[in-house]
């Protein structure tokens, strides 16, 4: 008897450019994502932050997993500059990883020139309309 529909959290398994974002989401590899996300060594993941004003190291757990394949975290913050709490901050450069707050966009023009140069990079990009 079949299961039904299958409800799986987000991935797309493989490093890509961010093609264009916006309108809640991003488009990416032929694809598009409503909401924000991760692009990590493992792929692009679908993410939703607790609380988007004030990013946790429990926000970041998979970018932690990930830390011995990333240098760079860029931190799209949205439509305007946010600052990281020092506690994440502290967090995020114990496990070796400089991070890099930036409005979404920047963050987006920034991975992708980062990404296409094959360096160590990672984003959390929170979606804007």
């Amino acid at each position: 008897m079949a299961k039904g529909i299958e409800i799986r959290d987000a991935h797309f398994p493989g490093r890509a450019a961010i093609d264009a974002y916006g309108n809640g989401g991003f488009r990416f590899a032929d694809m598009s994502h409503r909401g924000s996300i991760l692009c990590l060594p493992s792929g692009i993941h679908g993410w939703a932050p607790k609380i988007e004003t004030a990013l946790t190291a429990e926000d970041l757990a998979l970018v932690l997993e990930q830390a011995a394949d990333i240098e760079i975290l860029l931190v799209g913050t949205g439509t305007e500059l946010r600052r990281l709490p020092q506690a994440l901050r502290d967090v995020l450069r114990e496990h070796r990883i400089s991070s890099d707050p930036m409005s979404t966009g920047a963050a987006v023009r920034t991975y992708n020139v980062l990404l296409a140069e094959d360096r160590a990079v990672a984003a959390a990009l929170i979606a804007v309309d």
